[in-house]
């Protein structure tokens, strides 16, 4: 694998090695949402997927995902392109907008644990959808996400 391959391949022709490096393990993308019906504007829950390991921010699950859960979407280059529900901070997102990955992103820092450290995981803040009801997900918004999807 090149050193900064993100820099200059573009996400279809990144092999699958590459194509998994760029996921920084923060987790963000397995928050449940809520979509307001009126305006179309999606609002982060506190709430994650069950099959996700919380501590390790990774789907214990990741190859069965798509078919254990039907709403989960699989990140190809054209829903990184076109997806807002990505978190701005997703490296997919970021590499589709032609933006550079941030320090603590670890292919930059070298360091796996870089985006805990940074505080951009969803580590020690999310519960398990397991434990709540969905009627409950508004009392669940993720007020400690710094942005808007």
């Amino acid at each position: 694998m090149s050193a900064r391959f993100w820099e200059d391949t573009p996400l279809e022709a990144l092999d699958a090695e590459q194509w998994e490096a760029l996921c920084d393990g923060c987790g963000r993308c397995c928050l449940l949402k809520i979509e307001d019906e009126d305006s179309g504007r999606l609002f982060y829950t506190d709430v994650v997927c069950e099959y996700l390991d919380s501590d390790r921010c990774r789907c214990t699950r990741y190859l069965d995902r798509c078919l254990l859960v039907p709403d989960c979407i699989k990140v190809t280059p054209e829903v990184a392109r076109t997806q807002r529900w990505l978190p701005n901070t997703c490296a997919y997102r970021l590499v589709a907008e032609g933006k550079p990955l941030p320090d603590w992103h670890p292919l930059v820092s070298g360091d796996p644990a870089s985006v805990h450290r940074a505080d951009i995981s969803v580590r020690d803040k999310v519960i398990s959808e397991s434990y709540v009801h969905p009627d409950e997900l508004p009392e669940h918004l993720a007020h400690w996400l710094d942005e808007k999807p």
